[in-house]
């Protein structure tokens, strides 16, 4: 029961369908249309001269995984993957409720969970090289450097650091309490370095800015320090992309990168991933998991590098 028929006229028909049939929200049917949209524009370049030729009926189940497979290169989230597949999936169960096609080829899809995109880290050396960029000499500098410590000694997020008082500091204990998603508090280790940044900074820089009370917080912008306000999470976001810049590191960079670093170098030197997980604040081990697949990638490296027969 197939036939040539405008793809547009086809995408229209199913939206219709989900608004009025199944009361699908408008925010869905949008991300709809857009899946729709980018799925039509890769088999008219696959299949036909033009959307009006493109006939649905000579879609194979092949398609469709190239499909997916392009997005995946073009690095689309894999929750962005897999809504495709279920817009994909119902367009063409819809299509052969209607009689539009003779049979569903996407009934033996599955949904691409394992498809989970690496996170991007820093080599050791790139690490420790953009950590040496603030200049010491300024109170700027060393605020910097305490920031740019304590995020690779402690792997916190971006908004858990911004969100720091000075009371969740224990310099004598080497030890800092971390208020993570859900309201979840953790313990997290210092490290020496980490400890002697903070040291400088607290005594050569916060003490000079409002009372350094148990509630305020830890890292102050430097122009207007007098009114205790906390550094934004976009403001730490410019400082780690400018010492990256002057670190020469080329590679697109966020707070989110340092966090990545911190738990791959752990893994790598030999941490247990239980521990990893603890210090990250995951609920899951499964979300840390995704760690060790670069470990891997890295033992697989070097295999093939210094083996006689890799």
């Amino acid at each position: 029961m197939s036939g040539v028929k405008p793809f547009p006229e086809w995408a229209d028909s199913f939206l219709a369908y989900l608004a009025v049939e199944r009361g699908l929200a408008n925010n869905s049917l949008a991300a709809y249309r857009q899946d729709l949209a980018k799925y039509q524009a890769f088999l008219t370049a696959r299949l036909a001269k033009s959307q009006d030729s493109l006939d649905l009926a000579k879609v194979t189940r092949k398609d469709i995984l190239e499909f997916l497979y392009a997005e995946k290169k073009k690095e689309a989230a894999s929750s962005s993957i897999a809504r495709r597949l279920v817009a994909i999936k119902l367009f063409h169960r819809f299509l052969v409720q209607e009689k539009l096609l003779d049979k569903d080829i996407t009934l033996t899809l599955d949904s691409p969970k394992t498809w989970k995109k690496l996170p991007n880290c820093l080599g050791l050396k790139e690490m420790l090289r953009m950590i040496e960029c603030p200049d010491l000499k300024s109170e700027e500098g060393l605020r910097d450097r305490a920031i740019l410590e304590l995020f690779y000694a402690t792997g916190m997020r971006v908004s858990e650091l911004a969100n720091l008082k000075v009371g969740s500091i224990n310099l004598e204990a080497g030890f800092l309490k971390c208020m993570g998603k859900g309201s979840k508090e953790r313990i997290v280790p210092l490290g020496s370095k980490c400890k002697a940044a903070l040291t400088a900074y607290l005594s050569r820089v916060r003490a000079k800015g409002p009372p350094a009370e148990q509630e305020s917080y830890l890292f102050l912008g430097l122009r207007g320090r007098q009114g205790g306000k906390g550094l934004s999470r976009q403001a730490l976001w410019q400082i780690i992309k400018r010492y990256a810049r002057q670190a020469g590191i080329t590679q697109k960079i966020s707070p989110h990168t340092l966090r990545h670093s911190f738990a791959t170098h752990m893994l790598e030197g030999g941490a247990d991933l239980r521990v990893v997980q603890e210090l990250l604040g995951h609920s899951d081990i499964s979300t840390t998991q995704i760690y060790t697949h670069i470990d891997k990638n890295r033992l697989k490296s070097i295999h093939q590098k210094f083996h006689p027969r890799g």
